[in-house]
């Protein structure tokens, strides 16, 4: 399948690494916002201007949308979805149902498939919450993030105006987890979840206080936790805060019984010391899918709900079942 990026910032590089593992996949070209001189990809991979990605619509089997949630992703799947599959990671998932009805319009009528959300969450914890679920209908689910950087909450402090660079993590209150793990099914805000730390490098003549405000009342995605705000120098910034790992839980917690004697727990964890590179990976193993899905005729806006787990997969229906079941 030849696979193309749009955008490339951190995830982009991450699907160009990917790609480059993928055994059925080649990476034909990056299209930038950017002057093209100034992308230098790892690999030996051409670098297209943005505005030029018309002229290779019959080129590309799945173009890979690399931009942010909070402004850039609304509108440019559903634009790129008129000309070509593609895919995104959109991550606010309060709008996910919005996105995706104007991403699947644009789509259907084209006569192209699409696909949103797909990450570790939106996208793999996403998953692991529909499994458990239908395998524990008396149960609850609890879902936890971090400590790690969130791209998406960091690029829309990056947005603000007077923000030369910053880096938010999302952060696990450890006593809402250990009650979750000891089985007390307890009833947990927003709030009680998780609180998030944001690090913060100000242009020059910038208003903290109003930054402060700014972040502290965004709707999505810091209105309803405890968030601390700390201003520091470029210098610190790129000292303590140069990677960006992640990572989290999904936990649903059951009975079963006919009087509910039996208590189970389901957890899938992970551990990213990369949230980009792996987000990456999980798109490529996407792009696969709906290549192949879209081989079959299918069109239209999906999500990881539609996709059978044998798609993600370069191995044939045969070595799956050999190797893996």
């Amino acid at each position: 399948m030849k696979l193309a990026i749009y955008g490339y910032g951190n995830l982009g590089r991450g699907v160009e690494c990917a790609t480059a593992k993928a055994p059925d996949a080649e990476l034909i070209g990056i299209f930038t916002r950017r002057d093209p001189a100034s992308v230098k990809p790892h690999c030996d991979i051409p670098v297209y201007p943005a505005k030029d990605i018309l002229s290779y619509r019959d080129s590309i089997d799945v173009l890979i949308i690399c931009g942010g949630s909070a402004t850039d992703l609304p509108g440019m799947t559903p634009a790129l979805a008129k000309d070509f599959n593609v895919l995104d990671s959109f991550d606010t998932h309060a709008s996910i149902p919005e996105h995706f009805a104007r991403v699947d319009q644009a789509a259907e009528e084209s006569g192209h498939i699409a696909l949103i959300s797909a990450g570790w969450d939106p996208g793999m914890f996403s998953l692991n919450r529909l499994y458990a679920n239908a395998i524990l209908p008396d149960g609850a689910d609890y879902t936890f993030w971090g400590r790690g950087v969130s791209q998406g909450h960091s690029d829309a402090i990056r947005r603000i105006p007077g923000v030369k660079d910053a880096r938010q993590y999302t952060v696990p209150v450890p006593e809402a987890l250990a009650r979750v793990r000891a089985g007390e099914n307890p009833t947990l805000s927003v709030r009680e979840k998780h609180t998030r730390e944001c690090y913060v490098v100000l242009e020059e003549g910038a208003d903290p206080a109003k930054i402060e405000r700014e972040i502290k009342t965004m709707p999505h995605y810091f209105d309803e936790y405890d968030t601390t705000v700390n201003f520091i120098s470029e210098e610190e910034l790129l000292r303590d805060h140069r990677g960006i790992p992640h990572g989290g839980e999904v936990i649903r917690t059951g009975k079963t019984g006919w009087n509910g004697e039996n208590s189970h727990v389901i957890e899938y964890s992970l551990k990213l010391d990369s949230n980009p590179e792996f987000t990456a990976s999980v798109l490529v193993a996407f792009a696969r899918a709906i290549y192949k899905m879209r081989a079959r005729g299918v069109t239209g806006c999906k999500t990881v709900f539609d996709v059978a787990p044998a798609d993600l997969s370069p191995l044939s229906p045969e070595e799956l079942r050999k190797k893996l079941l």
